[in-house]
């Protein structure tokens, strides 16, 4: 662990300020404020804002293995030769099935089999790369544990044309979620403002300083104890779903990191998932070249494992007749 002692000349400079100064310039400002954020430094042993004014006394420290691997990650990627469920593909594009426990990219904790990775051999390396080379051909994200339809580009116009469809909800996108806890309203909008939160910096929280996010919903079926809801995003923030139908007191089947074991059902532990059943099955775009109209719609067969043993689960036990 290695430590900073302040001194007297220190004493009320800011701490990201003194940090850039401390490294002479070596890292900058905004990478600093990064590390920062993410509880790289410690100030006496805690969490501070970048913003914070250094004190007498106050000691600063870091792990500088850590520290080097944040400020210099490994950018490269290897391929993966995995065999991608293919919808579409043209020269443009490839529409695809992503299946549950695949992360989209390269994290710190996973490098290699990712689905850039599999996008990566698959093209032979024909990938938009203006995502970041570390997100080969990723245009949108689905969590990892959420299975489905998703986009990837091949060169950089493509993909430019689709994240801009997305960003201005042209490209619709829709979800399929099995929800604890039977709806009262069988339809309506949830339209709360998301946050990373500060204890769990994985988790998004509802708070009044996040960005806004709107989330359709429409329940399809009901069974007892849980619901199979479609849902619209009229935004995409990270855990959008999961954290507006926990908000509202219903968390996804299976969904650990919003609550979802205190609503589960004694009957429903017995149902081993892997985590969340959250199924992205339907999206529509325009053609970045062409222009055409492309459409694109999972059957339930093509959903994942786990979604389907659930489904079929509470239809043959609990469902609702009306």
């Amino acid at each position: 662990m290695n430590k900073i002692e302040i001194e007297q000349k220190d004493i009320k400079q800011r701490l990201d300020v003194f940090l850039v100064n401390y490294f002479e310039n070596k890292y900058p400002r905004a990478k600093i404020c990064s590390a920062i954020e993410k509880g790289l430094f410690l100030i006496n042993e805690k969490i501070q804002k970048t913003s914070h004014k250094l004190k007498q006394n106050d000691i600063i420290t870091f792990k500088e293995k850590e520290l080097n691997s944040f400020m210099n990650p490994d950018l490269s990627l290897k391929p993966w030769n995995f065999e991608l469920d293919i919808l579409f593909e043209d020269e443009d594009l490839i529409v695809l099935n992503k299946p549950k426990n695949m992360l989209c990219h390269p994290t710190k904790f996973e490098r290699e089999n990712t689905l850039s990775n599999a996008l990566l051999y698959h093209t032979k390396g024909v990938l938009s790369d203006c995502g970041g080379l570390d997100r080969l051909g990723i245009v949108h994200r689905l969590d990892k544990n959420t299975s489905g339809i998703m986009l990837a580009a091949k060169n950089n116009g493509a993909h430019e044309n689709l994240s801009k469809q997305i960003k201005e909800k042209s490209a619709i996108r829709k979800y399929f979620a099995i929800a604890l806890v039977n709806f009262e309203e069988k339809k309506g909008i949830i339209n709360k403002p998301l946050l990373h939160s500060l204890k769990d910096d994985v988790k998004m929280i509802v708070s009044e300083e996040g960005l806004e996010a709107i989330t359709h919903f429409e329940v399809i079926e009901e069974y007892k104890g849980a619901s199979l809801v479609e849902l619209n995003l009229k935004t995409g923030r990270t855990h959008q779903i999961r954290a507006h139908l926990s908000s509202i007191g219903h968390p996804v089947f299976g969904d650990s990191l919003y609550g979802a074991k205190s609503f589960m059902r004694n009957e429903f532990y017995n149902l081993k998932t892997q985590e969340q059943l959250l199924q992205s099955y339907y999206l529509s775009f325009e053609h970045p070249k062409t222009k055409e109209k492309m459409e694109f719609q999972l059957e339930e067969n093509k959903f994942s494992e786990d979604f389907i043993k659930v489904l079929n689960f509470l239809r043959s036990k609990y469902k609702y007749e009306y």
